[in-house]
């Protein structure tokens, strides 16, 4: 299989945060894949802006050292590296003063496709904004990119497009969740629409439940001062999970373009029910081993002994609609969890019949879309048990794991940023979230996170290396069912 690279426009790319980690991690590592590979064009043009006091060569430097330490040496020709390295300038700019603006005035290019990269704190994006046209940077269509968190709650949400909306239109602003980039993702809507063997069977009549897990097994890390002001609730849930449910649960856009597709996410949020405390299950990871060494608990790593903030939400959560309803929807993300693994579980159920003796077995069907790791798909399928010995039944997987079918291309298949920052540049917002949905988001979990901080009420405590909290089994062991095991 060949993969068709199409050309985007020739652009001016600033990337505000230039010197930060995400940008080394991901931004300039995933430009250079595409330059690497063709998509963009030697026109193209890539500002760094920030804080720090150097000049291009410096900055190129750096650009290079985050292509060697993240990206794989077979992709780093010397000819592309410097090729890349050409395109690359910068300039030392004060965020919420005067310095360094007319310098990126003058760099700016008539003629070519404007795009500011916020991939700085949230608190910046409304003094940039402002600063972008009072200088008159932005030209008419300029677009921006906004990195989350997209506000803390509702209110900081709101004010936050509002800020935004005065210098710019909604069809300017792209507000970017990763995982609405990721390959396995988009194929979710491939196997859906694409499919009819699918969608006729997606509904409440044959869907026992959806189960959606995003597991880590690191902890908080460095972020902890940012994280216990968070939790895993406003960093996880209300943005990556709530995307995942509305792309399983949505139904069909009229046509595969960016407001269909975002309307009918935005009909699902406004569909979800109220969660009952019952339904809710959070934690806080302990101290505990980790390849041989010994980790912190979740309280040491936010110094902070008193800290009610989870690092763990698993709940129940229904879709009032006809086709979904009495169909629940499992979502479940925690760090410090026995493995990392990104997935969406649709299980189906179990024949309303069965034509075989009690000791055959039965078992239902499962479509299994994994994100990662190892991003593919597999449909359990029941099937003869082989041998003798009469008639015994077991589930045997239909498997698409990207890495087997594609071969050597799968290793190639672009990361999350690079297709959504190409998005960018093309114009189709298909694939990012709008104001409404980020509110409508912000409008179903603030009730929930209040409820919470009104009771004060500890989180249950968890094994590092565990699956989490014992009462998120006892959440899906009293309706009769059980989590997805997570793998080792």
């Amino acid at each position: 299989m060949v993969s068709r690279v199409i050309p985007v426009d020739p652009f001016d790319l600033v990337v505000f945060g230039g010197t930060g980690d995400l940008a080394r991690r991901k931004i300039l590592p995933g430009l250079y894949r595409r330059f690497r590979d063709g998509q963009i064009p030697e026109t193209a043009q890539i500002i760094g802006a920030a804080r720090s006091d150097m000049d291009a060569a410096a900055y190129r430097k750096q650009v290079a050292a985050a292509l060697g330490e993240f990206l794989p040496a077979r992709l780093l020709d010397k000819t592309r590296v410097q090729a890349f390295l050409d395109r690359i300038a910068y300039v030392k700019i004060d965020a919420t003063g005067t310095g360094g603006w007319t310098d990126l005035k003058g760099k700016m290019r008539t003629g070519h496709v404007q795009v500011f990269y916020f991939s700085v704190a949230p608190g910046l994006f409304g003094g940039i904004a402002e600063r972008l046209h009072k200088y008159k940077i932005a030209r008419e269509g300029a677009r921006i990119v906004a990195e989350k968190p997209f506000g803390n709650d509702l209110e900081t949400a709101r004010a936050l497009n509002e800020t935004l909306a005065r210098y710019f239109g909604e069809h300017q602003i792209y507000r970017i969740d990763h995982y609405l980039g990721k390959e396995t993702v988009q194929n979710l809507m491939a196997v859906r629409f694409g499919n009819m063997l699918f969608e006729p069977l997606w509904k409440n009549q044959y869907i026992d439940h959806v189960q959606i897990t995003v597991a880590e097994t690191v902890g908080v890390g460095g972020r902890g001062t940012y994280y216990d002001k968070s939790g895993a609730m406003r960093d996880m849930v209300q943005n990556h999970l709530m995307q995942l449910l509305c792309l399983t649960a949505m139904e069909p856009p009229s046509r595969f373009e960016p407001d269909a597709v975002r309307d009918e996410k935005l009909k699902v949020i406004r569909a979800l029910e109220p969660v009952r405390e019952g339904d809710i299950v959070r934690g806080q990871y302990l101290a505990g081993e980790v390849g041989g060494e010994a980790t912190p608990s979740y309280l040491a790593d936010v110094e902070n002994a008193a800290s009610l903030t989870e690092s763990f939400v698993a709940m129940k959560v229904h879709v009032a609609n006809w086709r979904w309803n009495g169909t629940p929807f499992y979502l479940r993300t925690g760090k410090r969890m026995k493995s990392r693994l990104s997935e969406i579980v649709v299980r189906f159920k179990e024949p309303p019949h069965s034509i075989f003796d009690e000791d055959t077995g039965q078992s239902a069907n499962e479509l299994r879309i994994r994100l990662q790791p190892n991003e593919g798909m597999d449909l359990s399928v029941t099937i003869k048990e082989p041998g003798p010995g009469g008639m015994r039944l077991m589930n045997v997987p239909l498997d698409m794991t990207f890495a087997e079918a594609l071969g050597e291309e799968a290793t190639d298949v672009p990361d999350a940023y690079e297709r959504l920052i190409m998005d960018v540049i093309r114009g189709n917002q298909t694939l990012f979230m709008r104001g409404d949905e980020v509110e409508a988001a912000w409008a179903w979990t603030d009730p929930i996170i209040s409820s919470w901080e009104a009771r004060e009420a500890r989180p249950a405590e968890y094994e590092t290396g565990s699956t989490g909290p014992e009462e998120a089994l006892i959440l899906m062991h009293r309706d009769g069912r059980r989590w997805r095991e997570l793998e080792a």
